[in-house]
């Protein structure tokens, strides 16, 4: 079978195994020597890799006279994937805790109330939300490689937040259920009245 290639991911983590392994000081030409004998990257694709890496601050690099260098040492690069983590457990938190505010205006509200717009805007944050949360669950995913210790942290983050945009929707369903014992309204009815989409549903 034909063998599969290295994603970018993967590229990226076996560059800076060249940094961290020689801790030495590299320009392009060298590491386009290095990179494809002994991590098996392409030739072709190493300015762009080493450029990402720049990029992310995860590589350092200085124009000594006409040559750029290029070099990172594994506490300088531990230290901006942490910050990173930290950053993006601090965005989760914040959206479970804009997640936890919109569940309590969710059940404040009263059903038959002539009050569409608000609860359209509302659905409309949650799902922003959940798109958020999504985002940042791929963010997590590009760092896993760091300390796994925050990374677990972080996905229990998410857990939490995950659980709390269930118990919203919980809250929805059992709105929906006593609307239709009280005032024998069909569901449609409900979901078209209040803006509910069909396809509304607890995240997996």
């Amino acid at each position: 079978s034909k063998k599969k290639g290295l994603s970018f991911e993967e590229k990226r983590a076996r560059m800076m195994e060249i940094f961290f392994e020689t801790k030495d000081v590299f320009q392009l030409k060298d590491i386009e020597k290095i990179a494809p004998k002994e991590k098996g990257i392409t030739s072709m694709s190493v300015k762009e890799i080493l450029q990402s890496l720049v990029d992310d601050g995860m590589v350092d690099t200085d124009k000594i006279g006409t040559s750029n260098y290029f070099w990172a040492f594994p506490s300088k690069a531990l230290h901006a994937r942490k910050r990173k983590l930290e950053e993006l457990q601090s965005q989760l938190a914040e959206g479970s805790q804009k997640k936890e505010a919109l569940q309590k205006n969710i059940e404040k509200s009263k059903v038959g109330r002539e009050d569409t717009v608000k609860r359209a805007a509302l659905m409309e944050e949650l799902a922003a939300l959940r798109q958020k949360k999504e985002q940042l669950k791929a963010e997590i995913d590009k760092y896993r490689e760091c300390d796994p210790d925050v990374v677990e942290e972080m996905r229990q983050t998410n857990k939490v937040a995950k659980e709390a945009a269930n118990r919203w929707t919980d809250n929805i369903f059992a709105i929906k259920s006593w609307a239709k014992r009280k005032f024998g309204l069909e569901e449609s009815r409900i979901d078209k009245s209040f803006g509910i989409p069909e396809d509304f549903d607890y995240i997996d």
